[in-house]
């Protein structure tokens, strides 16, 4: 389960599941959480930043006090590059575009995220449209979408596509229509860039997709 992609003194990094958490959810008291795994294995982790639930893909843990004081920085100046990838319902009119609605955290009993100009916080992520399958028979139309979030709102990147009518697939709480091409919503964090803590040069971690996202790409190229 713990799908390594690198490891030093300093920091680990894996390609997450999707299904599995980052941290305890709380009602759950045998729920698998990544945090308790690694601690199992390594002692102490400090977690970074984190992925939604159902979001596969690269994600790094700090080892010591310190890489996770760098690492934080970083992350809080914007100075890490991430990239996900996500299969979305229909395509959009635009090859590029940036979505920047303030985005309002934790609403209601599902626990979404809205689009609130008032109560909201400034938010950016950068989309470019990487494939397109038109529509089939009664097979409606999909895309791969890039997406470089700016900032790390709670489902940013969900809500940012949702909101431009593009619902990521199997996406139930942010719009997509019920989905047998895939159990849980397509999205999957690809690429992460960050500066090592000691090393202080540049490190690129690239995350393969996972069996599910690979087969949903597989169905919709037949």
């Amino acid at each position: 389960m713990l799908n390594t992609l690198h490891q030093d003194k300093q920091i680990i990094v894996l390609n997450k599941q999707a299904g599995v958490s980052v941290l305890n959810e709380g009602w759950d008291e045998n729920a698998l959480f990544l945090k308790a795994m690694l601690e199992k294995k390594f002692g102490r982790i400090w977690v970074v930043h984190r992925l939604d639930k159902v979001t596969s893909g690269v994600i790094v843990f700090a080892r010591n006090a310190e890489a996770h004081r760098h690492l934080n920085t970083q992350f809080e100046k914007r100075e890490v590059d991430k990239t996900y990838h996500a299969i979305v319902e229909d395509y959009p009119e635009w090859n590029e575009y940036t979505a920047r609605h303030s985005l309002h955290v934790n609403v209601g009993r599902k626990h979404r995220t809205v689009v609130d100009n008032h109560r909201g916080k400034p938010s950016e992520t950068d989309f470019k449209v990487i494939k397109q399958w038109h529509p089939v028979g009664h097979r409606q139309a999909y895309s791969m979408i890039e997406a470089k979030p700016k900032t790390g709102r709670t489902h940013q990147i969900r809500v940012h596509l949702s909101t431009s009518g593009l619902p990521i697939v199997a996406d139930i709480l942010y719009g997509a229509e019920e989905s047998d091409l895939i159990a849980r919503a397509a999205l999957h964090a690809y690429e992460l860039s960050i500066e090592h803590p000691v090393k202080r040069e540049k490190m690129t971690f690239t995350a393969p997709y996972p069996e599910d996202f690979k087969q949903l790409i597989d169905q919709l190229d037949q």
